[in-house]
């Protein structure tokens, strides 16, 4: 008995692994609001930067698009550096909010990102690995032995800083980290990586993770359909779930929305599964008001906790709060 109850909960677990999805894609707000206030923006040279991290978070923010459409306008540094010099002001990497109002107003930037960089540090540790060989040629012994290995940890850390002109305060300071682990063995072709080479990588990535923040962006994710009936199905309506499902899968949505609001009619209404799939169509198409009600009419006909459905209602909610954040942003 207990091999058989094992058996039917393994074919469970691989089943429900093997469901049928849908992919969303989901507008998030960014991180920073009130960078959408100050799209005009200048990138300072940062203090100490040899890895060239403010070259990298310009070159970031001047080429985001957003549904094809540039999300920042960028003033040159070089305007910035000639008011520096003609001011008489210290550049010390991370401008003061003061200095940052009068500089801002001249060369006509809403919003001054300034910053200072670590020196990219190095940090070594040694090592030995097992490995295994034969010790003849018909491999009827093995022999065992030990090589040297050395494992790399490299770090960079940068000081950001971004300054509204209009208001003379701080939007945004934080200090971003990045760190990357490396391996070598005296019997391998890898190559460590060198000072140089580790700074710039890391560069890319807080460059990466500083435009996140301050840009808004769509999120990918999955969405589980159902595909068994929650009521006793006549064999034409088996028939409509099945072929629904498979028109999905196909990218077909219209078709699949014709089987499935003919499946609600069959059924008296009485199935949540139809109305589910037909919210996951919804949601996919960006449509979120009619994947609510969709996602409302499953609820009500649920008797038993149905996880997909408890995580569709709180879900909606979440993407419509987000979406309405995000276009706020886009259209300042």
């Amino acid at each position: 008995m207990k091999k058989t109850l094992w058996g039917v909960a393994l074919l469970a677990i691989f089943f429900s692994g093997c469901a049928q999805k849908v992919g969303i894609s989901a507008l998030e707000p960014a991180e920073v609001d009130r960078i959408s206030q100050t799209k005009k923006v200048t990138v300072t040279y940062f203090e100490n930067d040899r890895v060239g991290l403010s070259d990298k978070v310009e070159a970031k923010l001047a080429g985001f698009r957003l549904d094809r459409k540039k999300y920042f306008t960028i003033v040159s540094r070089k305007d910035f550096n000639d008011i520096i010099r003609e001011q008489k002001l210290q550049n010390s990497g991370l401008v003061n909010p003061k200095d940052a109002v009068k500089i801002g107003n001249i060369i006509g930037a809403q919003a001054i990102i300034s910053g200072r960089v670590s020196t990219p540090t190095l940090q070594d540790s040694r090592f030995y690995e097992k490995r295994v060989k034969c010790a003849d040629l018909k491999c009827k012994e093995l022999v065992y032995y030990n090589v040297r290995c050395t494992k790399r940890v490299s770090s960079l850390s940068a000081d950001m800083r971004i300054i509204d002109v209009t208001k003379g305060d701080i939007i945004y300071a934080d200090t971003l980290t990045r760190s990357m682990t490396n391996k070598h063995c005296s019997d391998d072709s890898r190559v460590l990586p060198s000072r140089e080479m580790s700074g710039q990588s890391l560069a890319n990535e807080i460059a990466n993770s500083f435009t996140y923040k301050l840009t808004p962006h769509y999120k990918r994710f999955n969405v589980v359909l159902l595909e068994e009936p929650d009521i006793e199905y006549t064999d034409r309506e088996e028939k409509l779930l099945e072929v629904s499902l498979e028109y999905i899968e196909q990218g077909r949505m219209d078709k699949a929305e014709q089987l499935l609001t003919q499946l609600i009619d069959s059924t008296n209404q009485k199935s949540y599964v139809p109305f589910y799939n037909l919210g996951v169509i919804k949601e996919a198409q960006g449509n979120y008001k009619e994947a609510k009600e969709y996602y409302g009419y499953a609820d009500n006909l649920m008797i038993e906790p149905v996880q997909e459905i408890n995580k569709a209602i709180v879900r909606i909610d979440t993407l419509i709060e987000k979406r309405k954040r995000g276009m706020e942003q886009i259209n300042r």
